[in-house]
């Protein structure tokens, strides 16, 4: 359940703190008090679109906190644990959101800073808010088809169903397209041919492009080379007192010079290393210089070669690495097409295999939703007469399709009449707004026990039934409260009464500035705020008031 909800400059909310118990949470208060605030931080929590004019006015930033206690945190691990998270600690989860003027928001999951899908993700899990206007999802045949799966236990079904359909749509829409491509057309084919053979007679290699400049770099400048060669000899070893022949008339000074005075030794020590590597560095470039051979004929082959890499890289790729990888698709295109007669045979194999494939599963799929159609419908029905359809009909109608959907063979359609006498019609063409509001809750009554979304929220979804109806769906909600945490936001002292805690939404005057607040109401004072609703603060309310709580 939702154990705290902390609001912090949000709108008319300065700094609201919120906790809450368990079953049904009725929330109560005057028009414009700010009840819509709750279900406003709840959306920010769920990952909906922030709108920073509701930032309270002055403040640079709003926050929104909530922890959630889970039973089983199975599903919300997941999901953490696919976006880089810890698992929950103990069943606590907890939620923080910030909205700032100057566009840096942020949110958090158990402290560590996620992504706003992430928040939607974990939304999907936890809260199941209904508005005024949220009874509008059922006039929508897919959400009708996700209710039914949902009471059938077809999860699993339909998941083997759509990966099967999703598979042969694809083998269909390649057969389709090597069937109708105009790429097997000669042309095609010819222009196919045409480049893997220039690209294969180039007889590629991976890295020789870095060698073969390497290469031709030496030889197009190879009399340079030879020059400074014989510039850096003829300055070591030459005959007009090159540098060797200079420290060799040193060394023999300095020979004599440790015979007359051996002490001396040790300032010469690394003379003679130096001499033995520059003589060996005269050695090496004389070698170099000498193999050195400028074959004007090997000069023409390597730059004929660097055009036609130019050449290909020019068509193919960048790089040797990116022709050769063009050459294999472009095999592979070729070979396709050059077998079509066989690859046709098999395609048109493989769609029939996982056409198989899905008539089985989607017929498993199928009997499943004919099977708890009947049930679904005399659940829903049976809620119904409790919230004052005495004698309405309910039936969930499945039609079957001539091809497969992606939801599978049949589409459902919800039909409803809600006075005896009129034909069955489809949900959406026959309910007021008044009595969808009493079929939505009665649909999520029959799910009860299949839906694990922990928080139920109704906001106001009492609008436009009397008071009768509305003690029924006070104690829908009630009932619902005994499987599932259920916040009812009303303006019917009927269904607050049913409430296991009572909160009320206040809007106050402090200075200059006004501010909502929120807090829990129980014994006198509950019963002047169900006064109040009943429209004045007369002992005759209070008495009434006292009724319902004992009604309850």
């Amino acid at each position: 359940m939702l154990s705290f909800l902390k609001i912090r400059n949000l709108a008319l909310v300065e700094d609201v703190t919120w906790e809450l118990g368990s079953g049904l949470v009725g929330v109560t208060g005057e028009t414009g008090a700010g009840k819509s605030i709750i279900v406003g931080a709840l959306k920010l929590i769920l990952g909906e679109r922030a709108d920073r004019s509701l930032i309270r006015t002055g403040q640079e930033t709003c926050t929104v906190e909530a922890s959630f206690h889970l039973k089983n945190t199975g599903a919300v691990d997941a999901i953490l644990e696919e976006a880089g998270l810890d698992p929950c600690q103990e069943g606590e989860l907890l939620i923080k959101r910030t909205i700032s003027t100057g566009g840096a928001n942020k949110q958090f999951v158990n402290c560590s800073p996620v992504t706003i899908q992430v928040l939607k993700s974990l939304g999907e899990l936890l809260v199941d808010l209904h508005g005024p206007h949220d009874h509008q999802s059922l006039h929508s045949q897919e959400r009708q088809m996700e209710m039914l799966d949902q009471s059938s236990g077809a999860a699993d079904a339909l998941d083997a169903y759509q990966i099967a359909w999703k598979a042969w749509r694809e083998a269909v829409t390649e057969l389709d397209d090597l069937e109708n491509s105009e790429r097997t057309g000669s042309q095609q084919l010819d222009m196919l041919r045409f480049q893997v053979n220039e690209i294969a007679n180039a007889q590629l290699k991976a890295g020789e492009e870095e060698e073969i400049e390497s290469r031709h770099r030496i030889a197009a400048n190879g009399a340079r080379l030879a020059e400074l060669c014989a510039a850096i000899t003829g300055r070591l070893s030459g005959e007009e007192g090159g540098v060797l022949d200079t420290l060799r008339e040193i060394s023999r000074s300095i020979h004599e010079l440790e015979k007359i005075d051996p002490g001396t030794t040790a300032l010469f020590a690394g003379f003679s290393s130096a001499l033995i590597e520059l003589t060996e560095l005269d050695n090496s470039v004389q070698e170099y210089a000498e193999g050195l051979d400028i074959d004007a004929a090997e000069l023409a082959q390597l730059d004929q070669r660097i055009a036609t890499l130019q050449t290909l890289k020019r068509k193919y790729g960048p790089s040797v690495t990116a022709i050769l990888d063009f050459q294999a698709e472009a095999e592979a295109r070729l070979a396709k097409i050059e077998n079509r007669g066989d690859e046709l045979e098999r395609l048109g194999k493989l769609v029939h295999e996982r056409r198989s494939q899905v008539d089985k599963l989607g017929k498993q799929l199928g009997d499943k939703r004919a099977k708890a159609a009947p049930k679904l419908a005399k659940e829903v029905a049976s809620h119904l007469a409790d919230l004052g359809f005495k004698q309405s009909v309910f039936e969930v109608r499945l039609t079957a399709q001539p091809e497969p959907g992606r939801h599978g063979f049949e589409e459902v359609d919800f039909q409803f009449a809600p006075n005896p006498g009129e034909p069955l019609k489809p949900l959406r063409l026959t309910a007021s707004s008044g009595e969808m509001s009493r079929v939505l809750l009665a649909v999520k009554s029959a799910l009860a026990r299949q839906d694990i979304v922990p928080l139920m929220v109704f906001d106001e979804i009492d609008a436009n039934v009397g008071g009768n109806i509305a003690e029924a769906v006070g104690r829908k909600m009630a009932s619902l409260g005994t499987t599932h945490q259920v916040i009812a936001i009303t303006h019917f002292p009927q269904v607050a009464s049913l409430a296991q805690s009572h909160f009320v939404v206040t809007k106050d005057i402090e200075g200059s500035r006004t501010k909502s607040s929120i807090r829990e109401v129980a014994e006198s004072e509950r019963v002047e705020e169900l006064a109040r609703m009943l429209g004045g603060k007369l002992e005759s309310a209070r008495e009434h008031a006292r009724a319902l709580l004992a009604g309850s």
